[in-house]
């Protein structure tokens, strides 16, 4: 990040004096300049504009939040530019309101200024520019810089003169980039004077390779790899990887000579493309530093930053980290002096089993193997600083502590915000839809567009699926020569999945030979399906969803794209891989490096075996239906999330709905999966509402992230005897927000079920009749209303039986003591939601009236998925006092107090309901669920949302602590 802006015409004048004393820099011309078309100027304004936009800490403009209308007007302030000319940067750089990263983080000491930064920038400056010769938008790389800069600078300085070692973790998205932002921050941590930096990349060969190819191509750079050998000169290239065997070497980053002679430092490699760490290559000289002052130590700023660096990328693997820790463990002195980072990319090693605690705790020996060699080289390396990258906020090492005290990221935790073009859940799912179901369309329904549902009725549909991926590898190829980038339609992939066992792979794999050689793609039949699926599908979800990019009129125009997808994927007579090994040998038998191979067009039939880390490019198809008991494992295959430029319109996703699951049972796939997702969707939002500071001080660090962990995944209990969190979660404070339960009784605890079911019959005989409407925000429902003092509420909560009660007694917590606050509670609307339509399911509950019953699923354990209905919130939340300002519906209206909250009632079946002859339900089947808000005005001025409290007081500041200690 730059200094911040000044007043410009002043700037402009003194640097215009001496070269261009007759300049015209009237505001009249330099808007004439960006509206007639100066790229060049108006993408250095792009820069800078963005670059203040997102900066998230700005001295010139205090108090006000990045990536808004206001911090974007401040700068214009601080520019004094005139209103013409800032609507016209407004409309040529509009400002990008979006998320920026939520900071879990304890208080530090700021080192990593702007100034600092600005100082010593050359690698990431290099970096940057390699970004933008990619394509990425300004806005993009100014996150990306910001991003970056908020883990360099909770980083300990390492010019410090005392050894401090911070820890932390990053959590991203499935295959959302995070490799971009460990590279941004080891160029910046280069550059501010990190001398060592270990990157545990990958599992396998293949993988490792990738991560040390991406870093030497948009890091590193050329004259970093050749080391002064001349790239036309064969015999000065022995050794030297990527020159003559890469087509991409013209793209890797130039420095405009060697480093060291430009004013900066050289980086040495200690691993390359094709070999991993083995050994020190030079031996113990691989390490040694030459001082410029010998008498002082190598983090003294006069040796630190004439020093070359050193990266290596190391598979993270036991054999290789074994022996990388013996040999520094032969290296004396230096280490003590070494600033060092140790970035560990996918460290959650187990993270896609936090739903299956038997397959967690089969995992548990390989985390714990690798976590103690990690805790070994932090000891070796007492200046060292530990990054760890991972996809789930679940991550392991706030689930066990034995998952490594030393690795713990006690000093900050960032959950990086969803990059702009990412395909996530939220694309594949109708998350809080308002739109009635019989009403969705390709249009306004992710589902509709790119989910195709397998049920029993509708046959596997494999033969689609494969149609899919041809008819889709066509319009790609449509679309590269009609003008369309073709760079992402290099590779272009379907991977089906449909069991862990590797002869059902073998024996799926020649199944979907056969059907490839007798699909007829070159006969007037396969044609002809073809056509209708184009018609019925591909041109419909084109024309709502891909209206700016070419399509053509007719599937006669398609036709002669085609026959070139059919040849690319049949190429080699080998239309199907089976990728299903976890050994070296084996990948580099499949010839699928997606680096070095041309085109990659191939059908991918693959299981769990598939590493972590593993990018399937340019996928488009997948088929997904997995026969097992352990439809938990669902995100490990979410591969179908990532990038898709210039072919969204075009992803699939095949997916069983009426799955075996166990003897007799069936599974929903596509349902289980967005119980996960929107899971960690929730808790990523409750980290960014605690990350705001109170008084200027964090309400929440990550020593007390575990606990909100565990009310997600209350099933995994940590299996160290002699270990325990720290942290207990006392309260949970939620003023204006939607609270959802999900971990009520049992459907085996029918004794517990009945008994909530009499806890709450006071309240729903005094649902008022007949329903009323309820209507905001352009929804619309009937419900029975009734109020209730906070004390009767209070009384039911307090009686209800859970099957994991931490869920809900910390906001329990906060009802009870918001009845002492000088902004008490004074009552409660109860709502119960009544279905109109001709399908809906009714019953009596203990002698009440009939009221509408809510068929729900339980998604993981015992735990439900989605309770509320999207339709029900706005009205419910203005109800409460924290829906905006009045609009419309008198009924809704007439219900606003202050000091009121509101609670939905949702009486629960999870299968059609037997009722008796007076239409009643059997309250041991029936689960009393609901939702609350409590009013916006609880909050009190100066108190965080959350409370705990220490096990331990007197090391309230360990994240971690022994049993026999408490």
């Amino acid at each position: 990040m730059t200094s911040g802006p000044k007043y410009f015409a002043k700037w402009a004048a003194l640097a215009a004096d001496e070269d261009h004393p007759d300049a015209d820099l009237t505001e009249e011309t330099f808007r004439a300049r960006l509206t007639t078309g100066d790229e060049a100027l108006l993408a250095l304004w792009s820069r800078h504009l963005n670059d203040w936009d997102f900066a998230e800490s700005a001295p010139w403009a205090p108090g006000v939040p990045p990536r808004t209308p206001e911090r974007r007007a401040a700068a214009y302030d601080r520019l004094r530019l005139g209103e013409d000319l800032r609507k016209v940067l407004d409309e040529l750089v509009r400002v990008s309101e979006v998320p920026g990263a939520t900071i879990i983080t304890r208080e530090f000491t700021p080192w990593y200024t702007p100034e600092r930064a600005e100082a010593r920038s050359f690698y990431w400056r290099a970096y940057e520019r390699k970004l933008r010769a990619k394509g990425w938008a300004p806005e993009a790389v100014a996150g990306l810089d910001e991003a970056s800069r908020a883990v360099v600078e909770r980083l300990t300085d390492p010019e410090q003169t005392a050894a401090r070692q911070a820890k932390g973790l990053v959590v991203g998205y499935v295959q959302s980039g995070k490799t971009a932002n460990f590279t941004g921050v080891a160029a910046k941590a280069v550059d501010a004077g990190y001398r060592l930096v270990i990157v545990l990349g990958g599992t396998l060969n293949m993988l490792r390779a990738q991560t040390q190819r991406r870093l030497d191509m948009e890091l590193i750079g050329q004259e970093n790899i050749l080391r002064g050998a001349d790239p036309d000169d064969v015999d000065s290239l022995v050794g030297v990887d990527y020159v003559g065997d890469d087509e991409e070497w013209p793209q890797f980053v130039r420095h405009g000579g060697r480093p060291s002679t430009r004013g900066a430092f050289d980086i040495e490699r200690l691993t390359t493309r094709d070999n991993d760490y083995k050994s020190l290559a030079q031996g113990i000289r691989a390490l040694e530093f030459e001082k410029r002052e010998p008498t002082r130590p190598l983090h003294d700023p006069s040796n630190l930053h004439h020093a070359a660096a050193r990266v290596m990328v190391v598979k993270k693997n036991k054999g290789v980290l074994e022996k990388l820790v013996k040999d520094l463990k032969q290296i004396h002195g230096i280490l003590g002096e070494l600033p060092a980072l140790i970035i560990d990319d996918e460290s959650d090693q187990a993270s896609v089993n936090t739903s299956n605690p038997k397959k967690w705790e089969q995992d548990r020996t390989e985390r714990t193997t690798i976590n103690k060699l990690i805790s070994q080289l932090l000891g070796l390396l007492p200046r060292a600083q530990y990054v760890g990258y991972t996809a789930t906020p679940f991550a392991n090492v706030f689930v066990d502590p034995s998952d490594g005290d030393d690795i713990f990221p006690s000093d900050f935790l960032i959950s990086l915000p969803r990059p702009a073009g990412y395909m996530g859940v939220q694309d594949f799912h109708d998350l809080d839809s308002t739109v009635p179901p019989e009403e969705r369309t390709y249009a306004n329904s992710q589902e509709e567009a790119h989910v195709r549902s397998i049920y029993d009725s509708t046959g596997d549909r494999l033969q689609e699926a494969m149609d899919a991926f041809v008819l889709s590898g066509a319009l790609k190829l449509y679309r590269a020569a009609h003008g369309v980038p073709e760079g992402p339609f290099r590779h272009h992939t379907m991977l089906v999945h449909e069991s862990v066992k590797k002869d059902d792979h073998a024996e799926l794999a020649l199944r979907i030979n056969s059907m490839w050689h007798e699909a007829g793609y070159a006969s007037a039949a396969g044609h002809t399906r073809l056509a209708a699926l184009w018609e019925s599908d591909h041109a419909k979800v084109g024309e709502a969803r891909a209206a700016g990019l070419p399509s053509p009129a007719s599937y006669e125009e398609l036709r002669p794209h085609v026959s070139r997808a059919r040849q690319l994927i049949g190429s080699g007579s080998r239309p199907v891989i089976v990728v299903n090994g976890d050994s070296d040998r084996y990948f580099e038998q499949l010839d699928l490096d997606f680096d070095r191979t041309p085109n990659v067009w191939k059908i991918l039939v693959g299981g769990m075996k598939l590493s972590r880390g593993f990018t399937v490019e340019g996928l488009t198809v997948t088929y997904y239906r997995r026969t097992t008991q352990q439809v938990d494992t669902l995100m490990q295959m979410g591969r179908w999330f990532g990038f898709r430029p210039g072919y969204r319109d075009l992803v699939r996703l095949y997916i069983g709905r009426e799955e075996t699951y166990g003897r007799s049972g069936t599974a929903d796939l596509y349902e289980a999966f967005e119980a996960v997702c929107r899971d960690e969707e929730l808790f990523r939002g409750q980290l960014a509402r605690y990350a705001q500071l109170v008084d200027g001080r964090p309400q929440l660090t990550p020593s007390q992230v575990p606990p909100l962990v565990s009310q997600h995944l209350p099933w995994l209990k940590p299996a160290a005897r002699n270990k325990m969190y720290n942290a207990e979660l006392v309260e949970i404070r939620s003023p204006g927000e939607w609270v959802e339960l999900t971990a009520y009784p049992a459907a085996t605890a029918t004794a517990d079920l009945r008994h909530n079911v009499e806890t709450w019959k006071p309240v729903i005989d005094r649902l008022d009749a007949p329903p009323v409407t309820l209507a905001r925000g352009g929804t619309e429902y009937e419900a029975l209303v009734s109020t209730v003092d906070h004390d009767t509420l209070l009384k039911v909560l307090c009686e209800l039986r859970w099957s994991e009660p931490r869920q809900f007694s910390p906001h329990l917590e906060s009802l009870i003591e918001a009845g002492n606050l000088n902004a008490p509670i004074d009552d409660w609307v109860v709502i119960a939601p009544q279905q109109t339509s001709g399908r809906r399911t009714e019953g009596r509950i203990l002698g009440s009236r009939s009221l509408s019953l809510a068929r729900r699923t339980r998604r993981r354990n015992d735990l439900f998925g989605a309770i509320s209905e999207p339709k029900h919130r706005p009205s419910v939340l203005r109800i409460a006092g924290s829906g905006g300002a009045p609009h419309g519906n008198e009924t809704v209206e007439a219900l606003v107090r202050p000091r009121r909250g509101a609670v939905v009632l949702y009486p629960v079946v999870e299968s059609d309901p037997v009722l008796s002859s007076d239409g009643s339900v059997d309250p041991h089947r029936l689960v009393m669920a609901f939702t609350l808000v409590a009013p916006g005005g609880s909050a009190r001025a100066g108190r965080g949302l959350l409370r705990f409290r220490a096990r331990d007081n007197g090391t309230s500041d360990h994240a971690i602590v022994d049993h026999q200690d408490i």
